[in-house]
């Protein structure tokens, strides 16, 4: 399809369906649009057929199904530009949320956090820059051009609500600029004001519980969630002649008082209750107090919990001069540092690395650990739990030596000087040290190496060229390839079938390219080669990579199976991973499939059949995964 302009054929497919009027909904899958109109009889079926890029036309499911082929992501982001359907934010090539409620959780706010990483990144090592010149130095705190840099330093982290607003709104099909307004409402500085001031707040008459919401993530992420869904409701039912300024009007005026209703007493209520109990705690079991602070402060920071605490350590230091909570503070933040120097040293993604790095540095010199939390450790999971059983034993040595900040400071190597009057300063620098290694260890042997990234250099080098020559690579994956030949392994155990028994008629004609199916007898799909994941569907039907050599083969899972959204799929790979022949592509649930009414049959094809000499099938009868299936002749 090289040949084929994308938005011509986008807004010729629009047309011969009958219109945008006509469209009710639109997604695609691996090959194939899939539309939803209003009245079938309003399409030209025979024209959209002979539209230039198009294989052909099928209906089923309930769906007007359009076959692109491995083009179709490009056709469906131009129908996104030219009509209300079809757009970045909905195709289906990511990964979806798998796993329980937090995973899900941690998958959604890592996303959300995703388009901002380096900039995150970039402000983190600025601040970690700034707090060495101001120790050394080299800048006084109250010196005009240290003022200047440092609100360059701390404006991202400061208005974060209004970045993650703008992400979120995307995530959560929200308008991005009402998200942006409600945020900014949030850290408006009359809104501050009356949190600072610390007198009764009302709204309406109604008593209103006002926190802190400067740095905070998760209030805007709930607030722009339901906004979604509050403007999808008013699209729904206003007069359209007054539609256009009364959602975001209404929008605003709902949503701001009641984030400030709800989220912030929930919170301020939480967090008073969580520094009422580690306070009690301290006087009984200083240790254990000492643990639950190193080790889950950043936790508490996620949630925004940490400001039920903040005014019981400022009271301490002006009261007594010096605050006993803050001691186990340092484990728990370098701890996650040093987490994020084992992802950086040990991570064969060069992206990962290229993050980890700068954030690993700010969180040990500045304290800042945002961009390590949310762009490493949080999304690979195991550098986050990691960095909490590092931070626990850590504040739990630090709590046992009674340590102590005699000044309100970022927990970090350069600030140790602050916590050297009160307590023992050796159990401090032995539980700090004790925290890193921990963490750092059990990253470094345990956690996830991921895979290099698929990205070229600037000299058009592979990131993993180092393993050995691709033609190798390929070979040594698919033992007893040939040169000038790829085998195609079988990427399921079960019974074989001829392509053109295949009980879908685009795949059995041909059209998407040579293959066969196979009637799976497991719950485990597989890589038939080595290569790299170019589409990974979020319905986790769907996977097709291609391999060093230029083959192209889709391993597509199940027939209308899309139509389940992921229910009973579980992704292993991501876009743009590199994987192995025989790696774990996806797990499978049969039942739920044929429970619903779908033929869990699994296809294999070679998209790019026609650019190759010969695709023939090689086994026939029951295949066990990995023996070979295709023998593909380059």
């Amino acid at each position: 399809m090289a040949s084929v302009n994308y938005r011509t054929l986008a807004a010729d497919i629009l047309e011969g369906v009958g219109g945008e009027d006509n469209l009710v909904g639109a997604t695609h899958c691996a090959t194939r649009l899939r539309l939803t109109l209003r009245d079938d009889a309003k399409a030209d079926t025979s024209a959209v057929e002979k539209l230039p890029g198009v294989i052909t036309v099928m209906k089923a499911g309930g769906q007007y199904q359009v076959v692109i082929g491995n083009d179709v992501p490009t056709v469906f982001a131009e129908l996104g530009k030219i009509s209300r359907f079809g757009n970045e934010d909905s195709t289906e090539e990511a990964a979806p949320a798998q796993g329980n409620l937090f995973n899900r959780f941690i998958q959604m706010v890592s996303a959300i956090f995703s388009p901002i990483l380096w900039p995150l990144a970039g402000a983190g090592l600025f601040k970690a820059f700034l707090a060495l010149a101001g120790n050394l130095g080299w800048l006084s705190p109250s010196n005009q051009t240290f003022v200047i840099l440092s609100a360059a330093a701390d404006a991202l982290f400061y208005f974060l609500p209004l970045f993650l607003a703008i992400t979120a709104a995307k995530r959560f099909k929200a308008n991005q600029f009402t998200a942006m307004a409600i945020a900014g409402a949030l850290v408006y500085p009359s809104i501050v004001a009356l949190n600072t001031a610390g007198a009764p707040v009302q709204f309406a008459g109604i008593p209103l519980v006002i926190m802190s919401y400067t740095s905070s993530v998760i209030p805007i992420i709930v607030a722009v969630w339901l906004q979604g869904y509050l403007e999808r409701f008013l699209l729904k039912f206003l007069p359209s002649a007054i539609r256009n300024f009364m959602t975001p009007l209404l929008t605003m005026a709902i949503m701001v008082p009641l984030t400030l209703m709800t989220v912030g007493p929930v919170t301020v209520l939480l967090a008073q209750a969580l520094s009422n109990g580690i306070t009690a705690v301290f006087v009984f079991a200083p240790w254990l107090a000492g643990a639950l602070l190193g080790g889950f402060w950043q936790v508490f920071v996620l949630f925004g919990l940490h400001w039920g605490l903040v005014p019981v350590m400022i009271n301490s230091l002006a009261t007594d001069g010096y605050s006993i909570m803050m001691g186990p503070l340092v484990p728990a933040v370098l701890a996650q540092s040093g987490a994020m120097l084992a992802v950086a040293l040990r991570s064969h993604s060069a992206a990962r690395r290229e993050v980890a790095a700068p954030a690993a540095f700010s969180g040990f010199f500045a304290g800042v650990t945002e961009p390590g939390i949310y762009g490493v450790n949080l999304p690979l999971k195991k550098p986050f739990y990691f960095g909490i059983a590092g931070g626990a034993v850590g504040g739990a040595i630090v709590g046992i030596g009674g340590s102590a900040a005699s000044a309100f400071v970022f927990p970090s190597l350069i600030s140790l000087p602050a916590f050297a009057a009160v307590g023992n300063f050796a159990m401090l620098l032995l539980g700090t040290a004790v925290a890193i290694a921990v963490a750092f260890l059990l990253t470094f042997f345990f956690g996830p190496r991921e895979t290099p990234d698929t990205d070229k250099d600037d000299a058009g080098v592979p990131d993993h060229a180092d393993e050995g020559s691709t033609a190798k690579q390929a070979n040594a994956a698919t033992p007893g390839t040939a040169l000038g030949s790829v085998k195609v392994l079988a990427p399921v155990t079960g019974s074989a079938v001829a392509l053109a028994d295949v009980p879908d008629k685009v795949f059995a004609s041909g059209a998407m390219g040579a293959g066969l199916g196979i009637l799976p007898e497991e719950d485990t799909v597989h890589s038939p080669v080595a290569g790299t994941v170019q589409v990974a569907m979020k319905t986790g039907h769907a996977y097709g990579i291609k391999t060093d050599d230029g083959v192209e083969v889709l391993v597509h899972i199940g027939i209308d199976t899309v139509q389940m959204k992921g229910d009973g799929f579980q992704t292993a790979v991501t876009r743009g991973q590199r994987v192995e022949a025989g790696e774990l592509l996806a797990t499978i649930d049969r039942a739920k499939i044929r429970e619903a009414g779908y033929n869990d049959m699994t296809i294999v094809v070679v998209t790019n059949t026609k650019a190759l000499t010969a695709v023939l099938p090689l086994g026939e009868g029951h295949l066990v995964h990995g023996v070979p299936a295709l023998d593909v002749e380059l």
